[in-house]
């Protein structure tokens, strides 16, 4: 007889979130994942007395209430309000595209009348340049979205840095729309609600993980993939969808990031928590200050030292952390025809952005898990 109702490969925030669900209702679980701590990556490691988002800043925001009261009811969250900040060629601008950024970009412009005259004058060159016809890649797309200035400071070279293609080797479709905002508000979400967990990811993690049983640095597929039936009544597996089946049908791709983060001994090292670089001019493609998602005014002059990471984009190879899904014709067929094995495989559940091979925000990943049926 089976030790547990569900054996659960991943314990990123929907292996979690289910295995909070499972225990709820009285299911005995087992968490494995094969990193040597628990969160997925949303994990937090703490220096200098800063929560750093080892794996990339994760910004929790929904508009979805019953989610944002989930997740409060575990920890508290604070007010953190992402307003990232654009440098290019050390001229700084405010993201998303508001009054703010374009009177950065041109100083004549006042008013949302003059800013609004400004874009659709540059759209207008744009598509008339097509002579009628649909743009064919996201250069054409974007310059008819925002026109030529927006375009060429800050999405450009930021976009090629993040794709590691050039603007007119990528597809339409992955700029189908650029918010503008002829308002001053450097809010960048549109949701109701977001912060950051007062204390860190990893207290919400612990939170949604209590009464599981865990294993850290283990392996799924050399110690349980040919027994798991053995050890628990269900798997629930948030690994990578192709590698699951042995990789049978081909790869699919995905785009990856690293990191170099410093401690910088001083308490205040850009003034924002994420400013994005988007010439060529620096290979990162944004610097994170960590400490700014959870200390504010004051908070940030009393801790003496402060944690930036430098960001890089970059082509996935086996072994990397994968980390964005390529969604382009060819992967998006392959990624069907594995998701028709997967339907068919028997008391396994398949969850998240890598095993769904689907790119998922935060709230969209617990409100899936907390939907599923256990």
């Amino acid at each position: 007889m089976a030790r547990y109702d569900y054996l659960i490969v991943g314990s990123g925030l929907f292996g979690a979130t289910f295995a909070y669900k499972a225990t709820k209702a009285g299911k005995k679980c087992l968490v494995i994942d094969k990193r040597p701590q628990l969160g997925g990556n949303v994990y937090c490691k703490k220096v200098e007395g800063i929560n750093v988002h080892t794996y990339g800043a994760h910004i929790f925001h929904t508009s979805n209430k019953e989610v944002w009261d989930f997740v409060n009811s575990l920890v508290p969250f604070n007010r953190y309000t992402n307003s990232p900040i654009a440098n290019y060629h050390g001229e700084l601008y405010n993201l998303p595209f508001n009054m703010n950024t374009f009177c950065q970009m041109w100083p004549d412009v006042k008013t949302p009348q003059d800013a609004e005259k400004r874009i659709n004058e540059q759209k207008a060159e744009a598509v008339a340049a097509l002579g009628g016809r649909e743009p064919q890649n996201l250069e054409e797309q974007a310059l008819c979205l925002v026109g030529k200035d927006i375009f060429q400071k800050l999405i450009k070279e930021y976009t090629e840095k993040q794709w590691g293609r050039d603007c007119k080797e990528l597809p339409a479709f992955i700029i189908k729309r650029l918010p503008v905002r002829f308002v001053f508000d450097n809010n960048y979400f549109n949701d109701l609600y977001q912060g950051i967990p007062i204390g860190g990811y990893n207290v919400l993690i612990e939170k949604l993980l209590e009464g599981c049983d865990m294993r850290t640095d283990c392996d799924f597929f050399t110690e349980y993939m040919d027994n798991w039936r053995e050890v628990a009544d269900k798997l629930v597996y948030t690994g990578q969808l192709d590698e699951y089946f042995d990789f049978r049908l081909g790869r699919l791709d995905w785009r990856t990031v690293s990191f170099k983060t410093r401690i910088e001994d001083m308490p205040n090292y850009q003034g924002n928590a994420v400013i994005n670089y988007t010439s060529h001019e620096q290979p990162y493609t944004r610097v994170i200050e960590h400490k700014h998602f959870e200390m504010f005014g004051q908070q940030v002059y009393e801790c003496p030292k402060t944690v930036v990471s430098e960001e890089y984009s970059t082509e996935y190879k086996h072994g990397m952390e994968p980390y964005y899904p390529v969604n382009d014709a060819r992967n998006n067929a392959l990624a069907e025809q594995y998701k028709q094995l997967a339907a068919k495989e028997k008391d396994v559940l398949f969850g998240g952005r890598l095993a769904e091979y689907k790119y998922y925000d935060m709230a969209p990943i617990i409100e899936r898990a907390l939907t599923m049926e256990v």
